[in-house]
């Protein structure tokens, strides 16, 4: 089965001159959790950033290398940003739903897109929110105020929101940091059903995250892609020296 998505040779440099990535090359598969892990300044967050071009909001930053989704390079002149973004979405690590009712911020990324038929509109509502294991605590309040759930409701919420738009690969930046266990993993379990259906990347808030979460994980560190592999072997028996040190707490 060909990638999702794919990468050769990727740099990325910010306008200081600091280099937040070398030389990445991965493919990530679709349906699967590709989980990318590494200490703090590795260019796990710019790694995302670019793969749905938000990237393309850091004045001066220098883009270099070959990156393709569904077989189609995302910095070809004829790619339509604003379709890229519906198709390869992101959630962020601080959950932040939009003023207004819990409804509507399911249904505004549609109306924005000219979906106005609403009987579609109230579909994607329900949908989203059972695809996001939000419906049953909700569905009896959808026009009182986002602001007034939990921060694990919120994080779901904007998970929600970003399924709402019915993308194919889901990016998630740490989205479980700042939660408590419980919804943890509420979070971790909404995520193994949706692979079934989407490809996600994700940065895990730990190691133990990683190892729980990935089906495949990669190590970056200083902006390089140390090792790939299997969840399984990687977090067991990691092949380079840099990935075991932390992984088991020698550093990081």
């Amino acid at each position: 089965m060909p990638p999702i998505i794919s990468l050769r040779n990727v740099f990325f440099t910010y306008a200081d001159e600091t280099e937040a990535l070398r030389n990445i090359s991965l493919d990530v598969q679709p349906h699967e959790i590709f989980v990318l892990f590494g200490p703090s300044r590795s260019g796990k967050s710019s790694l995302l950033r670019l793969l749905n071009r938000l990237s393309d909001l850091q004045e001066g930053a220098r883009f270099q290398g070959v990156i393709q989704f569904d077989g189609q390079d995302i910095f070809d002149r004829a790619v339509d940003v604003f379709d890229l973004r519906r198709r390869i979405s992101m959630v962020f690590a601080v959950p932040t739903p939009l003023p207004g009712t819990i409804r509507e911020n399911l249904i505004y990324g549609p109306q924005m897109a000219g979906i106005r038929d609403q009987t579609i509109l109230e579909g994607r509502v329900q949908r989203s929110l059972q695809q996001a294991a939000l419906w049953d605590e909700v569905k009896d309040r959808l026009n009182t105020s986002a602001m007034a759930l939990s921060g694990g409701q919120k994080q779901r919420l904007c998970l929600a929101r970003s399924l709402a738009m019915e993308p194919e690969v889901i990016l998630l930046d740490n989205p479980t940091s700042g939660l408590d266990p419980l919804s943890t993993g509420m979070v971790e379990e909404t995520l193994r059903v949706l692979k079934e259906q989407y490809t996600i990347i994700m940065i895990p808030h730990s190691v133990q995250q990683a190892a729980r979460i990935a089906d495949r994980a990669g190590f970056l560190l200083g902006g390089e892609l140390v090792e790939i592999g299997v969840a399984g072997k990687l977090f067991v028996r990691p092949k380079d020296k840099r990935t075991e040190d932390y992984i088991t707490g020698r550093f990081g």
